[in-house]
């Protein structure tokens, strides 16, 4: 067990203090519209992510009526200039301007979001594909997200709500068509976008980026095939001006710039000082960190704030993996980490719309492990949050829903593709836990395993996450004012106690309690039971449907599951009938609806039970497989045909190369130094093994130049599904 105390760093919301220092812009309908409605520039939101068949790290450079209300939370709205306002954004991706609107109103200003990030609202190339908005062809805000007027009447719903308006803008290039008409019917071809730009206002190289190490190439020549801007140039730079002062004129308070790599810092800073205003601390930028690279994000964080993909990444590789101790390592994920940003300058995130995508972060299809990497991220105090919400794709160029003519339709949540990260129970009851927790210093920092860790916000909140498969049932010190708080993890406060689970705070600080598996529990002084306003009942369109494939492994000729589905009844004894599946293991499927897990106890039927040394299994959904009062993720018969088991074998190892050297059961050993292993997530190696009728391999690892894991001189024994081997130990599961 770990635990440590650390001081945080003050963080300040930046966004509202543009009404105090500033005042509230004008929200006149026409704006600077008679200068601005001539075609304009086209570009890609992370440009190269609109390019398929690029491969993952470089996709990452270049890559829309419903009441949604949160439960339990009263409906006012607030002034746009409440200092009390959150700093979390949500950035509700393809959504429509009227469904934007909505959401500020119903979900956003009574959850406690400071923000709300818009897609791009230029005009762009038309087509099916997500990407088509980050291709401008002019800057008309007409899209097929909605009109100007559909925008304006937006933002100042969400100022009524509390909510401010982050325009996500492209302004480093335009359309990589050679010719067409946009959305609003501009034509364009693609150096020439007339009463806009010509071709003399694009850096026209004749080069495209493919060397990222090189600073000239990256900034100056066309990202794959998008007319790139000479944003160097006087009325470049006082054009892109205008369009940035043109939605300022309608009440938008910041912007997300895409793309800034691809600008010089010196060209943006040159944009920004020719607008009316708009100051650093209305800049988030999309500097995506590259080793080796001479561009990296701490060039631009004079000009605004960045967004942090390496802190996205490391979630994936914690909470995706499986292991999420050592997040709190070193004090803590953070700027006091190799390659971050300082927390005043960062964004941190989860996943972003090019991620989602590419398969570098975790995305809503990763179900309870994403809401644990989301409620991480705005209980832990590094950077301010952006919590994407789009909807579900399996295909990389997939748009949102559209109407016959190609209009996005509203976001409904329950309904179709839209995911509403944002709205859900689990997230909402976050972004309150950040808004009352504030700068407090993280305190009472604890682990209990690889897969649990839990620390507190001094006297205001405290934060527990259980990574593994099974229940935790643990007592935590921290340092909350005594009392009965709601988990606001699982629900709110009510006017009679908590929609949700309740737990109490000692009077040394001390709370116990029980966390689902995949699951969490968030205490913080602004929800204690009994101090809600209704029943906490609301839209539930958001809850997820929880499904768990069980494995059991047992020498029994049969095998039965006697389980409980949350707090329900019983099944009747002996329980449900389980399948033989790959040798020694047994297999079904249990629905679990909304709950997070099941209480089991394992049977042959005539009179052997397991039930865990008398305290029962706590096992969550997904993948699970219970062997030797273990449980554990993964699936053991994976791979396996008819019965003959197989291995996917991993590996963890600092080397530049791994190889296994193997016998299966008693055969012949492989030739040394054995079956070379590929590289799989970092610090892994993969190799599939078949193993015929065998149980076992014995093994030893090398890196092929002499240096040997023979686990001590024994070897290692690894049965048959997906195994890894780290430090001298084997587990189930797969790392990656």
């Amino acid at each position: 067990m770990t635990t440590f105390t650390r001081p945080s760093t003050p963080r300040t919301p930046r966004l509202w203090k543009r009404f105090l220092n500033r005042g509230a812009p004008a929200l006149g309908a026409l704006g600077l519209a008679g200068a601005l409605l001539a075609p304009a520039a086209p570009g890609i939101s992370s440009a190269e992510a609109s390019v398929p068949g690029l491969g993952d790290e470089r996709a990452a450079e270049q890559s829309a009526h419903h009441t949604e209300r949160v439960p339990g939370q009263a409906q006012s709205a607030v002034s746009a200039t409440d200092d009390a306002a959150g700093d979390t954004t949500a950035f509700l991706f393809q959504w429509t301007w009227d469904s934007v609107a909505r959401a500020c109103e119903q979900t956003l200003g009574p959850a406690g979001y400071g923000a709300v990030q818009t897609s791009p609202p230029q005009e762009h190339i038309t087509g099916d594909q997500w990407w088509v908005h980050y291709q401008p062809v002019s800057y008309q805000l007409e899209s097929r997200l909605g009109t100007r007027a559909d925008y304006a009447a937006m933002v100042q719903n969400c100022h009524d709500a509390g909510v401010e308006v982050i325009a996500d803008v492209v302004i480093n290039h335009m359309a990589g068509q050679e010719s067409g008409t946009g959305w609003a019917g501009s034509a364009f071809t693609h150096y020439d976008y007339p009463g806009t730009y010509s071709r003399a206002d694009f850096h026209d190289h004749g080069c495209e980026v493919q060397d990222y190490t090189d600073r000239w190439e990256v900034q100056e020549c066309d990202l794959v095939g998008l007319a790139d801007l000479d944003t160097g140039a006087d009325y470049v730079q006082s054009r892109l001006a205008d369009y940035l002062d043109d939605l300022s004129s309608l009440g938008v308070d910041g912007f997300r710039i895409d793309a800034a790599k691809h600008i010089a810092a010196a060209d943006l800073e040159g944009i920004l000082s020719r607008t009316d205003g708009i100051a650093a601390e209305d800049i988030v930028q999309e500097v995506i960190r590259g080793a080796g690279e001479p561009i990296q994000p701490e060039e631009y964080t004079d000009l605004g704030d960045v967004h942090e993909f390496s802190y996205a990444r490391k979630l994936k590789e914690s909470f995706g993996g499986g292991r999420i101790d050592w997040l709190l390592s070193g004090g803590g994920i953070g700027e006091d980490w190799d390659g971050f940003i300082p927390s005043e300058k960062a964004r941190s995130f989860v996943e972003n719309h090019d991620t989602e995508r590419n398969g570098e972060t975790l995305t809503a299809a990763d179900g309870d492990v994403h809401l644990l990497a989301q409620a991480f991220t705005l209980g832990w105090d590094y950077g301010e949050p952006t919590v994407f919400s789009g909807y579900s794709v399996d295909d990389y160029d997939a748009g949102p829903p559209t109407d016959a003519d190609g209009r996005v339709v509203d976001a409904v949540c329950g309904e179709g593709p839209w995911t509403c990260t944002h709205a859900r129970t689990e997230v909402t009851g976050m972004v309150g836990f950040r808004d009352a927790v504030g700068d407090t210093p993280v305190t009472d920092a604890w682990t209990g395993g690889e897969q649990s860790l839990a620390f507190g916000r001094g006297e205001k909140g405290f934060l527990a996450i259980n990574r593994a498969p099974s229940g935790l049932d643990a007592s935590w010190q921290t340092s909350l004012p005594a009392g009965e708080y709601c988990d606001v993890y699982s629900g709110v406060p009510t006017a009679s106690g908590c929609s949700g689970e309740t737990l109490t705070v000692a009077a040394d600080g001390t709370v116990s309690g029980h966390v689902a598996p995949t699951s969490a529990l968030a205490l913080h002084v602004d929800a204690l039971a009994g101090t809600g306003s209704g029943t906490g009942s609301g839209d539930d369109s958001t809850e997820t449907s929880r499904e768990l494939a069980l494995h059991y492994a047992a020498d029994w000729d049969a095998a039965n599951v006697h389980y409980q589905v949350g707090d329900g009844a019983w099944t009747e004894v002996p329980g449900e009938a389980m399948a033989p599946a790959c040798t020694g293991w047994f297999h079904t499927d249990i629905s679990l609806g909304e709950a997070e897990e099941i209480t089991a106890a394992f049977n042959d039927g005539v009179g052997t039970w397991d039930n865990n040394g008398g305290a029962d299994y706590s096992i969550g959904s997904g993948t699970v497989q219970v062997a030797d009062g273990t449980v554990s993720e993964g699936d053991p018969c994976a791979g396996s045909s008819d019965g003959v088991p197989e291995l996917t074998l991993y590996y963890a190892a600092d080397w530049d190369a791994a190889n296994v050297h193997y016998q299966v059961g008693d055969g012949a050993w492989t030739e040394v130094p054995g079956e070379a292993m590929t590289a799989a997530c970092t610090g892994w190696y993969s190799a599939e093994i078949e193993m015929g009728e065998a149980e076992e391999i014995t093994a030893a690892f090398n890196d092929g130049a002499g240096t040997w894991d023979n686990n001590e001189g024994s070897d290692y024994t690894i049965g048959s599904g997906v195994q890894q081997v780290a430090d001298g130990t084997v587990t189930a599961g797969s790392p990656c």
